[in-house]
This record gives C-alpha cells, sequence and structure tokens, in this order.
C-alpha cells in the first residue's frame, strides 16, 4: 500500500514540531512540514501552487495568529491569518480533495459558564482574537465539509514562547511572583494534542469512517493559572514564592474567559483516546525541557 503524504502549515510552531515528531512514527504515512515563508496560507494563488506540487492526501493546519494581546491593535493581521487563512485553505483542500484538520481555541467562548463546554455551545468571544479564530472555524464550515476543527486550551510544549517555559524562566530570575487565580481551565500539552492529530489521521488514511465537524481536545484536570504556575515550580524544585492575584490585579489589553473548560468527551468517545492529566504531561515537559 502506498503512503499517504501528510502536510503540515505552521511547522516551525510549538504544536506543528510534536505534530511532526508524532507522524514520523507511521509507517503509511510521510510527513512533510512547510512554515509562512514557504507558504503564506492567506495567499490563494501559494497555497493552490503547493498543494498542486504536493497533493497532500492530509493538510494539518497549525499556522494562527496567536499573540491573544497583540490581536487588539494589530486587527487587520490577526483577522488575515486566523479568518482569511482557514478560508482559503478550505477552498484549496476542497479543490483537491485534502482531509483538513484546523486548530481552534477555548477563546471562542464567553467564559461565562459553570460547566465545561460542549461542541456546539453558543459561542461568544471577549476578546477579538477570539472573534478571529470563530470566523476561522465558521469560514471551514461553511466552506468545506471533509474537515476537523479541533478546539484546544493553554497550550505548551518544549518549543516557542509559552507560559510554562516563562514560569520556568521567571522562577529561577526572581523570588516571588503574582499569577491570576480567578481564570480558571486546563492546560495542554503539545505533544498530547499531537498524539490525537496522529490517531485521526491514522484514521483516515486507513479509510475508517468518523463524524466531521467540530473537537474539543485538552488534558485532563482543572486549574487556575496559579495553580498552574504552582505546579510548574514545584516539578522545576524552583524555590519561587507564587502568589494568587485577581485578573483585576493584573489588566491586559484583550479580555480573557474566566471559565474556559472544554468537555472532551466527544473527541474521546469518537477515537477512543485515553487523555492523561495536565500534571503528569506538565512533569513529562519539564524533564524533556531540562535535558
Amino acid at each position: 500500500m502506498p503512503k499517504k503524504t501528510v502536510l503540515i502549515s505552521g511547522v516551525n510552531g510549538q504544536l506543528g514540531q510534536k505534530v511532526k515528531q508524532a507522524l514520523k512514527s507511521c509507517d503509511n504515512i510521510n510527513v512533510l512540514g512547510i512554515d509562512m515563508d514557504q507558504m503564506d496560507i492567506v495567499s490563494r494563488r501559494q497555497v493552490e501552487a503547493k498543494l498542486q506540487e504536493i497533493q497532500p492526501d492530509v493538510l494539518i493546519n497549525c499556522s494562527a495568529y496567536t499573540a491573544v494581546d497583540n490581536a487588539e491593535n494589530e486587527k487587520e493581521m490577526a483577522l488575515k491569518v486566523n479568518q482569511k487563512g482557514p478560508l482559503v485553505l478550505a477552498e484549496k483542500c476542497k479543490m483537491f480533495n485534502t482531509f483538513l484538520i484546523h486548530i481552534s481555541t477555548d477563546y471562542v467562548f464567553s467564559g461565562e459558564g459553570f460547566r465545561p463546554y460542549i461542541e456546539n455551545d453558543p459561542i461568544r468571544p471577549v476578546n477579538f482574537y477570539g472573534e478571529t479564530k470563530a470566523l476561522g472555524e465558521e469560514s471551514i464550515q461553511k466552506t468545506y465539509e471533509n474537515a476537523i476543527i479541533i478546539r484546544t486550551a493553554w497550550l505548551y510544549s518544549e518549543f516557542g514562547k509559552n507560559f510554562v517555559k516563562t514560569m520556568l524562566r521567571l522562577g529561577k530570575e526572581r523570588k516571588q511572583l503574582g499569577v491570576i487565580d480567578d481564570q480558571v481551565g486546563s492546560p495542554t500539552y503539545a505533544g498530547d494534542l499531537a498524539d490525537a492529530i496522529k490517531t485521526i489521521t491514522s484514521q483516515y488514511v486507513a479509510g475508517e469512517d468518523f463524524s466531521r465537524g467540530i473537537y474539543h481536545f485538552t488534558n485532563e484536570g482543572v486549574c487556575s493559572w496559579f495553580d498552574f504556575a504552582l505546579k510548574i515550580q514545584q516539578t522545576a524544585n524552583n524555590r519561587v514564592k507564587v502568589n494568587p492575584i485577581p485578573t483585576s490585579d493584573y489588566p491586559t489589553p484583550a479580555k480573557r474567559p474566566y471559565y474556559s473548560v472544554l468537555d472532551k468527551r466527544k473527541i474521546k468517545n469518537q477515537f477512543h483516546l485515553a487523555i492523561p492529566h495536565w500534571e503528569d504531561s506538565l512533569a513529562k515537559c519539564i524533564d524533556l525541557l531540562e535535558e
């Protein structure tokens, strides 16, 4: 049986690198990675030319504008990458009959609820970044049926800039840290999300049937940013004191949802996933960073 080709856009990001690592262990998959300098996802001409050249069976889109606070001032750029980009990818994947996996965010929700969000709960972003990601989801859903959108939250890995790496650095530089304790969610190790993407991709290339549409994926467990920061310092054996503070003490240009826990039953049941607890995955990531 010939190998299937999987193309990862945004391959140099913290998720893209983990997805590439995960898929390299699949014997029946040929993995190719591409970044914005090789294929600008908002350029119809570039995307069509690249898909024509590579003829991928699957396109995994890890490209995104993720600077939440900057998005409030760089609206045109955020909208271009997060809304027009997914639209262009959906149009061109439809042209070449390429299965599309796209990554979205918990920030499409308002964060005003008190139970984990399910996939068809009403979306109501509280910042512009969330608005652009919601528009990206809508663009794909209106354009192309052979696609999956995975919403995730609080993503981190050994690569790129993220909360875990920032906390580890500050834990060595400072004696005390103030971290928000009234925003609640579930951290997600990019390696675990990459494994879920690998499972979905493997089932697709094997010809297995499953529902398209939106899925939620984070690690198991719920915590505040304060809980998360405290566990990071404890796991790394840093002696820094971590103090809980309210959101009002740390104003940011973009408002954040207070409660953004995602219900994962749909993805677990559909793809038979066993998802690790966030504390176990955090320890794994910190071990890799310390190697």
